[in-house]
């Protein structure tokens, strides 16, 4: 299987930089695990949109979405689960 590329959407990016270091690795890894497999077990396809997914990163989510004739796997928001569906 080919790797996926990553690309953070500018919001994303900003969501990242305002959590605390340790929750920044935590979710760094998850989004490099997303290059190696875009659709991890407990991903969850959201409702009332075409292809977003979400993944679980402790009481944080990341949304993002896989492009697969592309093989980019783009990433649209990072936040706390209360805040992230807004």
């Amino acid at each position: 299987m080919a790797s996926y590329s990553l690309e953070i959407s500018a919001t994303a990016e900003k969501q990242l930089k305002k959590l605390a270091r340790r929750d920044q690795i935590r979710i760094l890894r998850m989004i490099q695990a997303l290059a190696k497999e875009p659709r991890p077990r407990g991903c969850r396809k959201l409702r009332g949109y075409l292809n977003v997914l979400r993944v679980r990163v402790g009481t944080f989510r990341v949304l993002y979405s896989v492009e697969r004739n592309r093989l980019v796997v783009f990433i649209l928001k990072i936040g706390h689960r209360k805040e992230i569906y807004r």
